[in-house]
């Protein structure tokens, strides 16, 4: 692994819609003395970036080739259609691809989502980029279903949106590659899966052995005498748990039955 101090920086690509601000203010909080370069890239060339060496990691969308790419997946985002505030879809609170059957559904070139079947009316030239798609929407060209990371990048106050309960979602990672696991992409890992700053800084380590718990002194093993010598439990004095017939102590007297209970054997006469 090589060292963190090879690298005096962190360099961070990130995709449009991804918001990275709270990772890298707690990497400022924990790593003041390394500073953090953002790297805005497109979606289409994030995983080329970091295979080029241009950043050490890169929050970019699934999927990548996990060949020489390590991913961790993160979130994964609603899709929505952009429409124009006035549109007949605004008077639903969510809609599926088949509502969009009848519309011009515009397909950026740069799209992110994976279609098995584009849904609506295909347009007569496909729009370079998801900025330029928003422009047509705005125009009144057609509609566009991004995820809802970038409707809200690209907001306007002419356009609003709606979930696509059936569409493709839209899955966000944190991806390095393989080979080049330094230090500092361990710490950023550390920080971006919420861990601690105690927790060695997120980096791996390997685990300490247990160490085995004291055992407490086993207490000597006493019996319980019943009070006054007498045997405990509701049948004491009483044997086989029954009252004898006659005699107050169960002694057998001369009008008591054969079946009474008669302590030690019987006297000779001399």
């Amino acid at each position: 692994m090589t060292s963190s101090e090879a690298s005096p920086s962190f360099r961070l690509a990130y995709v449009p819609g991804v918001t990275p601000a709270k990772w890298v203010r707690i990497w400022n909080e924990r790593l003041p003395d390394v500073p953090l370069t953002l790297i805005p890239v497109s979606a289409a060339e994030a995983c080329a970036v970091l295979r080029d060496g241009g950043a050490d990691a890169g929050f970019l969308r699934l999927p990548v080739d996990r060949t020489d790419l390590a991913a961790i997946p993160l979130y994964t985002e609603t899709t929505v259609v952009v429409v124009p505030k006035d549109h007949l879809i605004t008077a639903f609170d969510e809609v599926t691809a088949e509502d969009l059957a009848d519309e011009i559904v515009l397909h950026p070139l740069d799209e992110t989502l994976e279609w098995e079947r584009r849904p609506g009316l295909p347009a007569l030239e496909r729009p370079a980029t998801t900025a330029d798609a928003i422009e047509l929407v705005a125009a009144g060209v057609g509609l566009l279903v991004v995820p809802q990371s970038l409707a809200r990048l690209h907001h306007r106050k002419d356009l609003t949106y709606r979930p696509v309960s059936d569409a493709p979602a839209s899955r966000v990672a944190l991806s390095w590659p393989q080979e080049e696991t330094t230090d500092l992409v361990e710490d950023f890992i550390g920080i971006v899966r919420g861990r601690t700053v105690n927790s060695t800084r997120g980096r791996s380590q390997a685990p300490a052995p247990a160490q085995p718990k004291a055992k407490r002194p086993e207490a000597p093993a006493t019996r319980r005498k019943p009070a006054g010598g007498k045997p405990g439990g509701k049948t004491a004095g009483k044997p086989g748990g029954k009252s004898p017939r006659s005699g107050s102590g169960g002694s057998g007297g001369s009008g008591g039955s054969k079946g009474s209970g008669r302590r030690g054997k019987p006297r000779r006469r001399s």
